[in-house]
């Protein structure tokens, strides 16, 4: 018996010496796990931006664009009809077409020289720029019916705050930013700029200044939200520049402004408002408008019937678009499922619906005179900053 349990012991002692001589795997598995596990970078932590207060938090640090996804469409909307409402600026009218049929579906008398269809911070109502007319026209985007006029002076174009407690109003000729109440239009503060035709805008990443194009003087304007303050004033390197669209790229480096004399785009770092870099696109270079994956931005040139697309990523232009027939493209905006560009046809009194991954033209549709800012409605995003549609 002792004999016994001696050999067994001995045995159970060589197959231990024997497996901790090979090895069972775990040992070294837990090694190279170890090991593997140092190997790999843990993810980057994306530093929190500190945003203007009151405005909602920025959902990713590196896309300012992030809320804007495919059909990614706020509880406010969902609801709403697709349609795209076209302003229609020497007939004084917006036609409204259904995207499905590409057919104009109802035509809305509005006041005088409407310029473009801007959907407000709390995404509720669609409010048509009626510039020579001094008013602002309502649109209920839930049933299409058009309320009661409010007065408002030169309301050549319309931006709001991103904490919303503003709507600013660029009146062009009055040469002023307007700060308004966003809901009555009352005023809250003006603010006399020195540069002429303001027009365009768009906010920082974290909404606490924007960058504005004055049209007829060639200049641009860096501007505090909460100060309500022109900060920075600069003429663009370029003699006889008239700067149009403004948009910032996704990470909120750089902000890119359409020149329609200069042909192309202007690149601003707008932290430090130097002086910036031209990306020529084609004549006329126009509207700016971000895709719904936030990696490419198609640029209309109004005055060659083409559409230029940037991509972010390659920071370059990669493709070209030429309109069928030519024509005059000028604002609009992206099918909420970021599968259409829909673009007014300026001096043509059409409206173009192109397949923004062949560059194909759907659809040329006639509309009223002039059509000039169209907004394509509803669209993904929590919150509106105005113009044809600029959301976060």
């Amino acid at each position: 018996m002792h004999r016994h349990l001696v050999k067994s012991a001995l045995v159970a002692g060589a197959a231990l010496a024997v497996l901790a001589a090979c090895g069972t795997g775990g040992g070294e598995r837990t090694s190279e796990a170890r090991a593997t596990k140092a190997a790999v970078p843990a993810p980057r932590e994306k530093k929190p931006v500190r945003g203007l207060p009151g405005m909602p938090p920025v959902l990713d640090p590196e896309d300012v664009y992030a809320a804007d996804r495919p059909n990614k469409l706020s509880p406010v909307v969902k609801d709403f009809p697709s349609r795209v409402y076209v302003p229609n600026t020497g007939s004084d009218t917006v036609s409204v077409i259904d995207p499905k049929t590409y057919e104009v579906i109802e035509t809305i008398p509005v006041g005088r020289q409407p310029q473009h269809v801007v959907p407000s911070w709390d995404l509720k109502t669609l409010w048509v720029n009626n510039n020579r007319g001094h008013t602002l026209t309502p649109i209920d985007p839930k049933t299409g019916k058009a309320g009661k006029e409010v007065e408002v002076h030169d309301p050549y174009n319309l931006y709001f705050t991103p904490h919303g407690r503003y709507a600013l109003v660029m009146a062009s000729l009055d040469r002023e930013l307007v700060f308004r109440d966003p809901h009555t239009m009352k005023i809250r503060k003006t603010v006399p700029v020195s540069c002429y035709g303001v027009n365009h805008a768009d906010f920082s990443l974290d909404g606490r200044y924007f960058i504005v194009s004055c049209e007829f003087s060639g200049e641009l304007l860096k501007v505090d939200t909460e100060k309500m303050k022109v900060v920075g004033q600069q003429r663009l390197p370029f003699e006889g520049a008239m700067p149009q669209d403004v948009k910032v790229s996704p990470d909120g480096k750089k902000f890119y402004i359409a020149d329609m004399m200069a042909h192309g785009m202007w690149v601003l770092d707008g932290d430090k408002f130097t002086e910036p870099t031209l990306i020529p696109t084609g004549k006329g270079c126009h509207g700016l408008y971000v895709s719904r994956d936030s990696r490419e931005m198609y640029v209309s040139n109004r005055g060659e019937g083409t559409i230029s697309v940037f991509d972010f990523t390659q920071d370059k232009l990669t493709k070209k678009w030429q309109l069928p027939d030519g024509g005059s493209p000028d604002m609009g905006g992206v099918s909420a499922d970021g599968k259409v560009l829909w673009l007014s046809g300026r001096y043509d009194g059409e409206v173009y619906a192109i397949d923004t991954r062949t560059g194909t033209q759907l659809a040329r549709i006639p509309v009223g005179s002039g059509p000039h800012g169209l907004a394509v409605y509803p669209q993904p995003g929590r919150y509106s900053l105005g113009h044809t549609g600029i959301f976060r």
